[in-house]
C-alpha cells in the first residue's frame, strides 16, 4: 500500500493550478529545478506518471487530474478549519472568488453583492461575470453560478430555479413582423440570440445549416451576453429568444412585447440555473456565507421560476 506525501499533493496542486513548474516555483518561493526534483520523486514513489510535461505548460494523466481533486478538497478543508479558528470570536473575514452569468450577473446579481459586502465589511469578493465552468474545475473560483441543464456530477449543485425563454420583440418589430404565432415563423424574421439557443434549434431542425446561397444563415445578432442583446432587442434589431428574466421587467413596462406563440413550443429550450461549487464539507465561512445569501435572494426575488 503506497503512502501519498500530502507535501507533494499540495505541490502537484500549485503545479496544476498555475500551469506550469516555473510559476509554481514562483508561487512556493522555491527553485524550479526543486520543484521538478520533488514532483519526480513523488511520480517514482506512486509508480506512476502525473503530469505530461512540454516546454511550457504540463497536462496531468488521468490519475494526475485525480489526486488534483483530492488535494484541492484537502486544502479547502484545512483552509476553513483555519478559518473557524481564527473567526472566533470575530466578524467573518476571508476571499471568495465568485463567477456569475453575464446576463444574470448584471441584471440582478450586482445590487445583491454589494449589498453583502456592505453587511460583511470582512470579505472580499472577486467577482468574474462568465458562462463556463473551467475555472472552477481547474481550482480558480471558489463558487459560481450557471445556467445549464444539468449540472457536472463530480461538483456540488444547489439549485436555484428553472429558467423558461420568451420570444419577443419591441412593439414597432412585432408588428412589421405580423406578430408570428409559430417558432417557424419567428425563426423567419432577424434573429437576436445567443449561441446556444442557436445550437439547439439547429438540433431541432428549426435553423438550417446553410441559406438557398449556401452561405452560413443563422440569428443577426448573437453573443453569451444576454445583457447586451437585451439591450439590441430594446433598440428594434430584431426578434429575440430570451430567458424570461432578463425580459420580464421589459415586457411589463411595454418597452418589448411577448410574442404569442402556442404554448410549449419554446420548453426545449428550457434549463435551470444553479450555484456550484467543488466538494467539500467544510467550506470556508466566508464562501458558506455567500452561498447561502445568494440562494435566499433568488427565491426571495422571484427572479427565476417563470412558466413556459
Amino acid at each position: 500500500m503506497k503512502t501519498i506525501d500530502l507535501n507533494a499533493l499540495s505541490l502537484l496542486v500549485d503545479i496544476i493550478e498555475t500551469g506550469n513548474l516555473s510559476k509554481a516555483a514562483a508561487r512556493r518561493d522555491m527553485g524550479r529545478a526543486a520543484v521538478s526534483h520533488r514532483l519526480g520523486q513523488f511520480e517514482q514513489a506512486l509508480g506512476q506518471q502525473l503530469l505530461r510535461r512540454t516546454t511550457r505548460q504540463v497536462e496531468p494523466t488521468e490519475l494526475g487530474w485525480k489526486l488534483y481533486r483530492h488535494g484541492l478538497s484537502i486544502r479547502q478543508e484545512l483552509l476553513a478549519a483555519q478559518d473557524s479558528v481564527d473567526s472566533l470570536g470575530q466578524l467573518p473575514q476571508g476571499k471568495v472568488r465568485l463567477s456569475v452569468p453575464s446576463g444574470f450577473g448584471q441584471l440582478a446579481m450586482t445590487t445583491w453583492l454589494t449589498e453583502f459586502m456592505q453587511n460583511h465589511p470582512g470579505i472580499s469578493l472577486e467577482v468574474i461575470f462568465d458562462n463556463t465552468v473551467e475555472d472552477l474545475l481547474a481550482g480558480r473560483i471558489d463558487c459560481a453560478v450557471r445556467v445549464m441543464s444539468e449540472p457536472p456530477p463530480h461538483l456540488v449543485a444547489r439549485p436555484l430555479g428553472p429558467v423558461h425563454y420568451l420570444a419577443c420583440a419591441t412593439p414597432a418589430v412585432a408588428a412589421a413582423a405580423g406578430r408570428p404565432h409559430t417558432l417557424e415563423a419567428l425563426l423567419q424574421q432577424p434573429l437576436i440570440s445567443s449561441a446556444l439557443t442557436a445550437q439547439k434549434l439547429r438540433m431541432a431542425g428549426l435553423l438550417p445549416e446553410h441559406g438557398p446561397d449556401g452561405a452560413s444563415q443563422g440569428p443577426r445578432l448573437v453573443s453569451p451576453n444576454f445583457y447586451f442583446l437585451r439591450e439590441a432587442l430594446l433598440r428594434g434589431l430584431g426578434v429575440g429568444l430570451m430567458p424570461d428574466y432578463m425580459v420580464r421587467e421589459a415586457i411589463a413596462q411595454g418597452a418589448l412585447q411577448a410574442l404569442p406563440l402556442s404554448p410549449g413550443s419554446l420548453g426545449f429550450l428550457s434549463t435551470a440555473m444553479f450555484m456550484l461549487h467543488l466538494p467539500t464539507p467544510y467550506p470556508p465561512r466566508a464562501m458558506a456565507l455567500l452561498l447561502d445569501f445568494l440562494v435566499e435572494k433568488v427565491a426571495a426575488s422571484g427572479s427565476l421560476g417563470g412558466a413556459d
